[in-house]
């Protein structure tokens, strides 16, 4: 028999190993180990008079990757068995009987001993199996008024809910990282960039802080999904419900759920809040991606706005000056990644009639691959920011104050002497146009030219085209003056506070 990895998920009284290191598949599909499945008689009912195909015995099963939600399988049993003895439909003394058996399943997977082959199909099976074994016939009740289809839903809805609360301290983590990085720039300056052209110098701080906005978005989303999540399914049976008199508000409130499903068809066929976790992680890795990005851009000699400690970089087996930023490379590389498995459950999902079908079993490694990947590259972007780099303030100075980019507040300049804004905005074009054609800046044009440009200029032009007056000028609400930074720097700490 074929060992598998039994994985914890974070629960106070868990042992075992980190929740999201997935489960191999328990054997190879290729011809040469058919043979190391037995044919056995079916377990689902007497319907069947022979055994599946060995071959197919794999191929049909998911204990290789459903076993991330054992735990999660075994609260939902413990709930459902104390249900049951409270509605009368086992006796109180067999309830406990269950209980001690599944509490027994979660200390051996602890410690290493609960280890179903692939002939144990999935979780659901395999627990079954194992609690009939430690308690006997009493274990073959725990069934009564559940199917497989509600308790798989209710399992992976246990599980991603745990895994968002997660994901809440991550970011949460990464937004404080920036808004430090942010309180310390706040008067470094920085360009800043339209179609990857200089445009207008802002605040580094003002720039970090956009991406605390896009964090901020997406602690919202995930809280919003989470919502949506916390939705028992238990009790729906295969599909209609059941005959049983079971009490699906009790097992709901066991489990922590704030409400149930209202349509059982609904909670066995759901998996929206699947496609939407996937979409919410799918922005994250887009904001994390394009930070990587910048932060790839900023590392090149040609922008030389960081560098990179030997923390988060490492270097070429043949050109030894290189130092290569690795982190953001993965995160923007492992980005598809997680779109991919959105889409693939998207295809998934498509065409399926109601209720549950077998194509479901398809909703979960994609799922698990998408959390692990998300948190990974939020602590590995943290920890990138947090050790791995260092702005360097005289390359930005430099950088800012070497460019047109100060050419819209001469326009503003003009404006604010009673200038219509189109007619300074084509004067000054045409004096950068000058400026380029003798090889100067805008601040190297003598008194004497600015005014043959228009009259308005004065002496106090130079000022205003002086990069921290240039930032320090923009204090609409949202902009990059170094006063509006300060207070956004002060809201957005408020909000990601402990």
């Amino acid at each position: 028999m074929t060992k598998l990895n039994i994985l914890d998920n974070q629960h106070p009284t868990r042992t075992v190993a980190p929740s999201l290191e997935l489960a191999p598949r328990p054997t190879s599909l290729a011809p040469h180990s058919r043979h190391q499945v037995p044919e056995e008689q079916p377990r689902w009912s007497q319907r069947f008079e022979g055994a599946l195909h060995p071959f197919i015995t794999r191929f049909n099963a998911s204990i290789g990757f459903d076993l991330t939600l054992l735990q999660q399988d075994l609260d939902g049993s413990i709930a459902h068995g104390r249900m049951l003895a409270a509605c009368g439909v086992i006796t109180a003394a067999e309830a406990e009987q269950v209980v001690d058996g599944l509490e027994t399943v979660r200390r051996e997977a602890a410690a290493g001993t609960f280890c179903p082959g692939v002939e144990a199909e999935d979780v659901h099976f395999a627990v079954e199996r194992r609690l009939i074994e430690l308690v006997g016939d009493v274990g073959k009740k725990l069934h009564t008024g559940r199917s497989r289809n509600d308790q798989v839903g209710t399992d992976l809805r246990l599980w991603l809910r745990e895994r968002i609360d997660e994901l809440e301290v991550l970011l949460r983590r990464y937004g404080q990282t920036l808004l430090r990085l942010a309180e310390a720039h706040v008067d470094t300056m920085i360009p800043g960039y339209t179609h990857l052209q200089r445009a207008q110098p802002l605040s580094l701080a003002h720039h970090l802080l956009a991406y605390v906005e896009m964090t901020r978005r997406d602690r919202q989303r995930l809280a919003q999904v989470r919502q949506r999540v916390n939705v028992s399914p238990l009790g729906a049976a295969a599909l209609a419900g059941t005959p049983v008199p079971i009490d699906r508000r009790q097992t709901a409130a066991a489990l922590g759920f704030a409400e149930i499903y209202r349509n059982s068809l609904d909670a066995v066929s759901d998996r929206d809040f699947a496609v939407e976790f996937l979409a919410a992680a799918s922005l994250v890795m887009v904001h994390l991606s394009r930070l990587s990005e910048e932060v790839i851009l900023w590392a090149s000699q040609e922008f030389a706005f960081i560098s990179l400690t030997d923390r988060c970089a490492t270097g070429s087996s043949l050109m030894p000056q290189k130092k290569n930023p690795d982190v953001p490379e993965l995160v923007r590389g492992k980005t598809g990644r997680v779109f991919g498995h959105l889409q693939a459950l998207l295809t998934v999902m498509k065409g399926l009639p109601l209720a549950y079908n077998k194509d479901l079993q398809e909703d979960k490694e994609g799922l698990f691959d998408a959390v692990r990947t998300t948190r990974d590259c939020l602590e590995a972007m943290t920890i990138l920011l947090e050790e791995g780099l260092s702005f360097q303030p005289q390359r930005l100075v430099a950088a800012v104050g070497n460019d047109f980019a100060n050419a819209t507040d001469v326009a503003d300049y003009l404006v604010a002497r009673g200038v219509p804004f189109r007619e300074a905005y084509g004067l000054v074009g045409g004096l950068v146009k000058t400026c380029l054609q003798q090889g100067i800046l805008l601040r190297d044009v003598p008194l004497e030219q600015w005014q043959q440009v228009h009259s308005a200029f004065a002496e106090d032009i130079f000022a205003a085209l002086e990069p921290r007056q240039v930032v320090a000028a923009r204090l609409s609400e949202g902009g990059t003056g170094f006063a509006r930074v300060r207070e956004a720097l002060e809201q957005a700490k408020a909000a990601f506070a402990d």
